[in-house]
């Protein structure tokens, strides 16, 4: 779920029709998540996908070499291999995070909106 300022933030970048960026990783994740869904409100995977990719503002950001490159700089402060691929897309791209992560938040490696 989305805070208050991710959804202001959000709700700004579509009214401005700026693109927002979504890691590869992340739709990963959210796949992996749906596997353990329990609400029955939830909207089918395969539906946010197609809704995700039918965005016209919404740019798809894959994993590069670049981007692999900027995993390694990261060092151990971040043990989660998708944690470290999405921090290191955000760098590469210069793109601030919006994330509920914690220990994202705390590394203090990549702007965020908590």
């Amino acid at each position: 779920m989305l805070s208050r300022e991710q959804t202001r933030v959000l709700r700004e970048a579509v009214r401005r029709r700026e693109p927002v960026a979504i890691s590869a990783i992340t739709l990963l994740e959210i796949a992996i998540l749906a596997d353990k869904r329990t609400s029955s409100r939830d909207i089918p995977v395969e539906k946010l996908f197609m809704a995700l990719e039918s965005d016209p503002f919404l740019q798809t950001v894959p994993l590069t070499v670049e981007i692999a490159a900027e995993v390694a700089v990261l060092g151990p402060s971040l043990r989660d291999p998708s944690g470290r691929a999405i921090v290191a897309t955000a760098r590469v791209r210069n793109l601030r995070l919006l994330t509920s992560d914690q220990r994202i938040i705390q590394s203090n490696l990549v702007p965020v909106v908590a």
